[in-house]
């Protein structure tokens, strides 16, 4: 069974560019951004993931919990700028990029559920509350 390594005295985030997980099918993004979680990492992946991936991600680490000695989920939350007040062309220039590139102007933010207690966010930050379960 694998072991959970999670260091104690110090806190590890990492940053993934889209461009790292653009060309990966959803599967892999999935498993790429959980190996990184299962070191006991905080990922900071800039965009966001599609709704489907973000299904698969948790039922996998529900599947592992029970698996990984140490491991207890994770939290997840997104951060992006949405501008209601966004005139008509430019609210159609960015849609089309959207659809051409997908969507890079949100931070994705997964944690091992044992270090992130909790995610607290609003439209302008994203709060993380860490501490041993």
């Amino acid at each position: 069974m694998p072991k959970l390594k999670l260091p104690i005295k110090r806190l590890t985030l990492q940053f993934v560019p889209f461009n790292d997980i653009e060309h990966l099918s959803s599967g892999e993004r999935v498993r790429k951004l959980l190996n990184i979680v299962l070191t006991g990492k905080i990922v900071l992946l800039q965009g966001k993931l599609r709704s489907e991936e973000e299904v698969r991600l948790i039922e996998d680490t529900m599947a592992m919990i029970d698996h990984v000695k140490g491991f207890k989920g994770v939290e997840l939350a997104v951060l992006s700028q949405k501008n209601k007040n966004m005139p008509f062309f430019d609210t159609v220039r960015s849609r089309i990029a959207k659809l051409l590139i997908g969507e890079r102007d949100a931070i994705t933010v997964i944690g091992p559920a044992t270090i992130v207690r909790e995610i607290k966010r609003d439209p302008s930050k994203i709060e993380l509350l860490l501490g041993k379960k």
